[in-house]
């Protein structure tokens, strides 16, 4: 007697290799992570030292509630640069140079999931010392809980996206570990400067305009109204959302999203110059 397979097994199998891809290459990363004790002890201290830091010298604001989001802000957006973003350029660029992500491609695993394995330690990383920052301006400054925890995930989780697309990005200008010092700079310095963790109002007014289409921006100005109802320049949630702040905010995340996802596609190197 023949048996029939039935259609929506296939299906459902199909998601659960992919999961199990994805799993395996995460836990191969995170092994050579737990191999290597100083990297591992500055991935789970740094945002430790941070707090203690910022704790002993606070953000100064006008506005009450501003300083004590500024713990948990200020770790994420770190976080997001360097724990994930120049990490994460390191990691594909010694992978590609060792020949490891060319022998990936030649098995089952998708591009994508190769991308995603790769850089599941180092979200699980940042997305922990997004916590500790959360934690420690809670306990530590009274902020409170998050107003709004939508608006806090939405933040982080398309931060996370956008800069995973911009580090498989810059593995394209990036010819070896090295030179990522180099190659991520543009990206970290522009960040730091125009990113939101200083009030966008103090910078000129072109400047602003630049200021206000840059991710991490709209990553640090949702943190901020998430987190205490207010962004950091004292405007409230109400005010923003009636002048289409928040929509803006979250299409401009997208945007990158977008725009990171065909850049890596188009430009991410899976293998050695030549």
């Amino acid at each position: 007697m023949t048996t029939r397979t039935r259609p929506e097994a296939s299906t459902v199998r199909r998601p659960r290799g992919s999961v199990r891809r994805v799993g395996a290459l995460a836990r191969a990363e995170a092994l050579l992570l737990r191999r290597n004790p100083i990297a591992l002890l500055n991935a789970l201290g740094t945002p430790l030292v941070g707090v203690v830091l910022l704790n002993a010298f606070p953000p100064q604001g006008d506005a009450a509630p501003l300083p004590s989001a500024g713990i948990a802000v200020t770790l994420t957006a770190f976080a997001l640069l360097f724990t994930l973003y120049y990490n994460l350029v390191t990691t594909l660029v010694a992978r590609r140079e060792e020949l490891v992500l060319k022998r990936l491609r030649s098995g089952e695993s998708s591009d994508g999931e190769i991308l995603l394995g790769a850089a599941a330690p180092a979200v699980a990383i940042t997305w922990w010392q997004f916590s500790v920052g959360v934690v420690a301006g809670m306990v530590l400054v009274g902020m409170g809980v998050p107003v709004n925890p939508i608006l806090v995930v939405a933040a982080v989780v398309l931060g996370t996206v956008v800069f995973v697309l911009l580090a498989a990005a810059s593995t394209a200008m990036t010819r070896s570990v090295e030179m990522a010092q180099l190659s991520t700079l543009p990206v970290v310095v522009i960040s730091m400067v125009l990113g939101g963790l200083f009030p966008v109002g103090m910078l000129p007014g072109p400047v602003q305009w630049v200021a206000q289409v840059l991710p991490l921006t709209r990553v640090v100005d949702l943190l901020w109204l998430g987190l205490t109802g207010a962004t950091r320049d004292g405007t409230t949630a109400g005010e923003w959302a009636a002048t289409g702040g928040i929509p803006a905010a979250l299409l401009v995340l997208a945007a990158w999203v977008v725009a990171g996802a065909l850049a890596s596609r188009r430009f991410m190197r899976w293998e050695p110059r030549t």
